[in-house]
């Protein structure tokens, strides 16, 4: 991996190398977790234990300003995710830097 982007391409290699399995059993692995990981944060919040916590929020619609002209304009109503590291991931990548 060169670049500094790591898509599901690079994990479908990765884990590929790592685990001797098939580039097609790679990609089977990594759907099905990116599957399950989503069908948990839909339903509300997902914690997985020494990593972090996946929150889905419900933001309202709003009045925003463009702050150079000024000018007023709707925010739609919209759905958003949060990360929180957990204090593990935060100690071990600040051991990184």
């Amino acid at each position: 991996m060169n670049n500094n982007k790591f898509t599901k391409n690079n994990f479908i290699i990765e884990l590929s190398k790592k685990t001797g399995f098939s580039k097609s059993i790679s990609k089977k692995l990594v759907d099905d977790l990116l599957e399950a990981l989503i069908s948990n944060i839909i339903t509300g919040k997902l914690i997985l234990k020494n990593i972090g916590t996946f929150k889905l929020l419900k933001k309202k619609e709003r009045v925003g300003r463009n702050p150079k002209t000024k000018e007023e304009f709707i925010i739609k109503s919209r759905k958003s995710l949060t990360f929180i590291a957990s204090k593990y991931l935060s100690n071990l990548l600040n051991l990184y830097k």
